[in-house]
């Protein structure tokens, strides 16, 4: 049996009448008008053709067949009577001679009709990825993420970056997540760990005199999933450049990544180099948030006027307030976007308006009436506005709130958001350390590996919360795409940065061994970043769910609904690996 075929489906054109082809692809369905009349969808990778059945020997052999069943179909292509401006193919048709069946569908029923697929529950589009990958909608984005990272591999040749891949067997590390561990069976009791990153294999590329370096990293994380992140297993853009300062890496990707959105993306507008620097203490201040979304008009503004108005909530917090101008959405939309904010946040948003009449109205404006004009004073306010509150004694759950309250608002009112855009910033300047919320303890604030702004003297002189690092972050219309870091590459400066977090230089030495040995012997100050490559995607085709641009993604709970992993496997596998499993106790 052959199983070529002459054109593809989305090929045929009036200028191909009278011609005798061969096409293959999906039977999507058939209009049956009787026993020897029929009009039949033919549909492969590229688009659809009408096959039009119209001898009773020919409607025998579909009559017999399911819809999805592959078929082979030979014909000659003819003028459609009743064309369809919509199709590439609508101005033509097939009339078959021959008919051969490919592969069978043995289902009556299929768990969802392929075009309608996204409407089914997730769970049951993940078990039949296959079939959902059929409907045209959802392969498209599939398409399109293998289209951007050709042009994102064309783009970092072209900046004179080497494609380097990086060991994915390697050893567990500090990294910030949970590692996903690989038992060694010639080793009992010793594991590989999967990657989190290439971090200290690029770090080490720079060490050995590569000068730039990047790959298609795949990282692997056992975290749970949210809209924006898959579990398991994600890619990134991964690059590293040797005498290189956090400028010169942001130069490459402002020159990257503008074109790539302007060409592939749902928006055709992206901002241009330079991209906006805020430091991450202003990002809190101006945004709540250090991944604001510039397009969005309209900053935080501080509201410590509003402290003694006699509202409980106000006394002793920290407020932040969000201005808008010209309001006119009901009380019904101020109430749903504002119970938005405390289902994210579980802290409450309060609001008064002012009227035309200059009158303070609606909300908590019975408080506000005796510092009237001391408020309208200080948050600049205008007849129109309205004015959405957040207040907590907490700075940083102040800051989530009014984040939050910035960003619900403010997506939901056309006049104040320039949604057409992929609007990009880099947030600088975080904190070297932090206080862990869960440990109490002091800890590193972002990578352990960057260069703290001040070298060696700032490490031995100030105190640790008051030291920053080169470290920076890249923003798109709210989105995390990347991090990235100035790299410590001094043995005595790392040294000294893992001590003030509890971890000695024997502590150093064994955890990052190879690293640490590597820059004794002499290594180039370097710096890198790591755009997300599954959230650029994301970003880009408009849709709000990861695992919609990722071929075969797990489901929210990190399973793979149709290979049935995680399983348990035998016995002899375990003994085999030297593992033996140790039940939760329930």
């Amino acid at each position: 049996m052959t199983q070529s075929r002459t054109h593809n489906c989305n090929e045929l054109r009036p200028a191909n009448i009278g011609e005798k082809v061969t096409l293959a692809g999906w039977y999507e369905n058939m209009r049956k008008v009787s026993k020897n009349l029929g009009f039949l969808v033919l549909r492969d990778f590229y688009g659809t053709t009408q096959i039009v059945i119209e001898t009773e020997e020919m409607m025998a052999i579909v009559d017999a067949l399911n819809c999805e069943s592959t078929i082979q179909v030979t014909g000659t292509v003819r003028e459609r009577s009743s064309k369809n401006p919509n199709l590439p193919t609508g101005e033509i048709e097939v009339v078959p001679e021959q008919i051969n069946v490919l592969g069978k569908c043995i289902y009556n029923e299929l768990p969802f009709e392929i075009n309608r697929s996204k409407e089914a529950d997730e769970n049951t589009r993940l078990k039949y990825r296959y079939l959902d990958l059929r409907n045209p909608e959802v392969k498209s984005k599939i398409v399109l993420r293998s289209q951007i990272v050709s042009e994102l591999r064309r783009s970092m040749n072209d900046h004179g970056f080497l494609e380097i891949t990086t060991p994915i067997l390697t050893a567990s590390s500090p990294e910030g997540a949970r590692d996903y561990l690989v038992p060694s069976r010639n080793y009992p009791g010793c594991f590989y760990a999967l990657p989190q990153a290439p971090q200290q294999f690029k770090q080490l590329l720079m060490t050995s005199g590569f000068d730039r370096y990047f790959q298609i990293a795949p990282c692997f994380r056992d975290e749970d999933a949210r809209a924006d992140r898959s579990p398991g297993e994600f890619y990134q853009l991964d690059m590293e450049m040797a005498f290189a300062s956090q400028e010169d890496v942001f130069a490459v990707l402002e020159d990257v990544l503008p074109p790539v959105f302007e060409k592939f993306g749902t928006y055709s507008r992206a901002s241009r180099a330079p991209f906006s620097r805020i430091s991450y203490n202003d990002a809190l201040e101006r945004f709540g948030s250090d991944k604001p979304d510039l397009r969005i008009k309209g900053e935080l503004k501080d509201a410590f006027i509003l402290e003694d108005c006699g509202f409980e909530p106000f006394k002793g917090a920290f407020i932040k307030a969000f201005v808008i101008n010209n309001f006119g959405e009901t009380r019904k939309f101020i109430d749903a976007t504002c119970a938005e904010v405390e289902v994210q946040t579980a802290n409450k948003v309060y609001w008064f308006r002012l009227d035309e009449n200059g009158e303070f109205v609606g909300g908590i404006s019975k408080f506000l009436q005796e510092k009237k004009a001391a408020i309208i004073s200080a948050l600049s306010l205008v007849p129109g506005d309205f004015v959405a509150v957040a207040a907590n004694t907490k700075k940083t759950d102040c800051f989530k709130t009014a984040g939050a309250m910035r960003k619900l608002f403010g997506q939901k009112i056309p006049a104040i958001f320039d949604k057409e855009q992929y609007s990009f910033c880099w947030i600088v300047d975080f904190p070297m350390y932090e206080i862990g919320e869960e440990s109490g303890e002091l800890e590193f604030c972002h990578n352990p590996f960057s260069m703290p702004q001040g070298g060696l003297q700032a490490l031995c002189e100030k105190d640790p919360l008051d030291i920053y690092a080169y470290q920076y972050d890249l923003v798109c219309n709210g989105v995390e795409l990347s991090s990235g870091a100035v790299r410590n590459h001094d043995p005595e400066i790392m040294v000294k940065a893992f001590e003030i977090v509890g971890m000695g230089e024997d502590d150093v030495k064994a955890k990052f061994p190879a690293m640490y040995n590597a820059f004794c012997y002499g290594a180039p100050p370097h710096a890198g970043i790591a755009p997300g490559v599954d959230r650029m995607v994301m970003l880009l085709c408009g849709t709000d769910s990861i695992r919609e641009v990722i071929a075969f993604p797990m489901n929210s709970k990190a399973q793979d609904m149709m290979c049935g992993a995680p399983t348990p496997v035998s016995e002899k596998q375990l003994r085999e690996a030297n593992i033996a499993v140790i039940k939760p106790e329930k």
